[in-house]
């Protein structure tokens, strides 16, 4: 006799509204095997999540092999529970002609389910900035491993660090609101190219295009790409270039390199750590942000917040560049120039960084048209966000690199040393309030949420201490790495500089621009300009030397102008997928919640058999009012809709049906199916019941 295998089965789910009010109940009719397991671990989660619904549990309407239905009261989250059980994978019952074993089989543990954690305020930032230009927030470092590479234990020692890290398990759920999700389990991907297949350059534009599914735990990945064999003798092996891809909302550059510390660790272990999973991280992160006063933060930045808008001069209303896209300018000081200037600081009681910021105020100083008196600069500063009193902060990785603004007063008659102590007191005064966002400074002051002050951004890369000996048990191996670089920056300023050393100790600033809002040449201008300041400050800045007469030195003093956001082109939050076959049929509109990847519907719509018409709406609980908007023709056509979707867009579609009834006094049924990468079979049973919902009278 022939025995069956057990094969994964995808739920799929069909929401309906039984009203239009506010309060109404709804249905949650599942097709597919339904473990008790898995439904109890569902409304557990919700319950953990939301206390105030444990007193709310849904009822059972039928039970039936395959075949359940459930009516749960508002206001308990039936979209989120839909997205719940669609994602969970589930046994299937016993079938015909299968064997049945005669002992009954040990129930199976309970589904570990994501455990959802609200975001901080600078995720919300973060993920708001980009709601649908999921790329501006994509980063990436790159270097070259010399050495012997073995991808599998490669891929066992970034499994092993993933193991250990809350974070690299982390995505982003949206019920309707955006909030993390971590994971009990996610997997690295690591793609390997042979020499001659592509460019470095064309493969970091190809990571980085690619984007992220914010659904999907593991928003980190590894490129690697062969050198070529023949420029060596034999028996030399090419050396290796690596790009690691990451998302910002999850991670800043130091957060990656901690992790590249363990990674490297794990790979000399033949991809194992030791020790369980990290602690602290970003939950106990989280809690600490809930237990702060933000009074002294707001008195403070209340107080010196100035002029947050005294950045560069507007161009007159109206006037275009003409230009767009990310422009990128570099400039550079040698180990010698970079060492001058560090010990020149370190006479005033300062840094770097400080001299940077001294003279990128001394810049738009001049580039405000005038130094003949006082006047205000504001820039922004990035700081690590890791100077709070919080034990082991130092260690966690997370999204910490935060902007915070700096207004000053300058007076072009004083000394550059007295500019230098200015900035370095207030820059090491923000040190108290790293915690604190760009966005709840600017409500402080009374700027609306889309202002774009400041105008510019600096950042001076900041780097965990290397690991003490961990480059030389890298040599035992016969493994060189060198120094991971930026690479892939994007940025959501008019004009934002990195600051960085490099492997031979120069200093290199990296200007990256909006050339729809500044002309390249201006741009290029003022990184000359700060760079020509900053190789001169150690010869010629001393305790009589004036800001004026620094800048009086700088040969080429035309303005730069800032001009108005280029008109943005008509979102396309509706994408036409397929029109009907025949006249009065439905229209299936599929949901995409932020960060879905481009393309997920296209094989949906391949395998869909019915006669209705099937478009895609990217949609946002923010985005709400454009969402319903861009249905309207939809609606107004008299035609019915169904909306749809891969697991993870049964909130928000949820959300959208109640907005729909309460406006048209019909209510749509939300289909929802496996997640999208969930394998062919599993798109072909949401496209079966997405035809099976359309069929359904009234």
């Amino acid at each position: 006799m022939t025995v069956e295998r057990n094969v994964d089965v995808s739920l799929t789910a069909v929401l309906a509204l039984t009203g239009t009010a506010p309060g109404a109940a709804s249905t949650l009719e599942l097709r597919g095997p339904l473990p008790t397991a898995l439904l109890e671990a569902a409304l557990a989660r919700i319950a953990a999540d939301r206390p105030e619904l444990r007193d709310i549990q849904p009822r059972t309407l039928r039970c039936e092999p395959g075949h359940h239905v459930l009516e749960l009261d508002a206001p308990y989250p039936s979209g989120v529970l839909a997205d719940l059980l669609t994602a969970a994978t589930a046994e299937p019952a016993g079938r015909p002609g299968a064997v049945t074993p005669r002992a009954p089989a040990p129930r199976p543990p309970a589904p570990v389910l994501p455990e959802p954690l609200a975001l901080t305020p600078l995720q919300r930032e973060l993920l708001a900035r980009t709601a649908h230009r999921p790329h501006q927030q994509v980063a990436q470092l790159a270097w070259r491993w010399h050495g012997p590479l073995d991808t599998g234990r490669f891929t066992a020692a970034w499994q092993s660090v993933f193991d250990h890290e809350t974070v690299l398990r982390a995505a982003f759920a949206f019920d309707p609101q955006p909030r993390a999700a971590l994971h009990a389990r996610a997997h690295p991907e690591v793609v390997r190219h042979a020499h001659g297949t592509l460019s470095r350059q064309a493969l970091m534009d190809q990571e980085r295009g690619r984007g992220f599914d914010l659904a999907r735990p593991g928003l980190l990945r590894a490129a690697l790409l062969d050198g070529e064999p023949q420029q060596h003798p034999a028996g030399h092996i090419p050396p290796t270039d690596v790009v690691l891809t990451y998302h910002r909302a999850l991670l800043d550059s130091f957060s990656v390199r901690l992790l590249l510390q363990e990674f490297h660790r794990a790979y000399l272990a033949a991809g194992t750590t030791h020790g369980g999973e990290r602690r602290p991280d970003l939950r106990d992160y989280r809690r600490w942000l809930a237990t702060q006063d933000a009074a002294p933060a707001r008195d403070f930045f209340t107080r010196t917040g100035g002029d947050l808008g005294a950045g560069l001069p507007r161009a007159r209303p109206g006037a275009v560049t003409g230009r767009h896209g990310t422009g990128r300018t570099l400039a550079r000081l040698t180990h010698a120039e970079a060492t001058r200037l560090a010990h020149w600081a370190a006479r005033w009681g300062a840094t770097e960084s400080s001299a940077l910021q001294a003279v990128w105020a001394m810049v738009l100083l001049q580039a405000g048209g005038t130094v003949r008196g006082p006047a205000p600069v504001s820039f922004s500063v990035t700081v690590s966000g890791r100077g709070i009193p919080m034990e082991g902060i130092a260690r966690v990785p997370g999204p910490f690199d935060n902007p915070l603004p700096v207004s000053l007063d300058i007076d072009p008659a004083a000394t550059v040393p007295a500019l230098l102590r200015t900035v370095r007191d207030r820059v090491l005064d923000l040190g108290a309030y790293e915690w604190v966002t760009a966005g709840q400074i600017k409500q402080w002051l009374g700027y609306d949420a889309d202002a774009d002050a400041p105008h510019t951004l600096l950042s001076f890369e900041h780097r965990p201490r290397p690991v003490q000996d961990l480059a030389a048990d890298l040599a035992a191996q016969g493994i060189h790495v060198e120094d991971a670089d930026p690479a892939g920056l994007q940025t959501t300023f008019p004009i934002s500089v990195l600051a960085h050393r490099d492997g031979m100790g120069g200093l290199v600033l990296s200007c990256l621009h909006d050339r729809g809002r500044l002309h390249d040449d201006q741009v290029a201008r003022m990184l000359d300009h700060s760079a020509r300041l900053l190789r001169r400050l150690p010869a010629r800045a001393d305790e009589t030397t004036s800001v004026a007469r620094m800048l009086s030195e700088l040969d080429d003093t035309r303005a730069p102008r800032l001009y108005d956001h280029p008109p943005a082109p008509a979102e396309r939050r509706l994408t036409r997928l397929r029109g009907p076959s025949r006249p009065g049929a439905k229209t299936v509109c599929l949901i995409a919640p932020p960060g879905t990847p481009e393309g997920c519907h296209t094989e949906l719509a391949r395998r869909y058999r019915g006669p209705e018409a099937l478009t895609a709406l990217r949609a946002d609980v923010a985005g709400l009012p454009e969402s319903l908007t861009a249905l309207r023709p939809l609606l107004a056509a008299g035609g019915q809709l169904i909306l749809g979707g891969f697991s993870g867009s049964g909130a928000l579609a949820c959300e959208l049906a109640r907005h729909i009834a309460a406006d048209t006094g019909t209510a749509p049924l939300v289909v929802l199916g496996a997640g999208h990468d969930a394998g062919e079979d599993r798109v072909g049973d949401l496209a079966r019941a997405l035809g099976a919902a359309a069929r359904r009278p009234g």
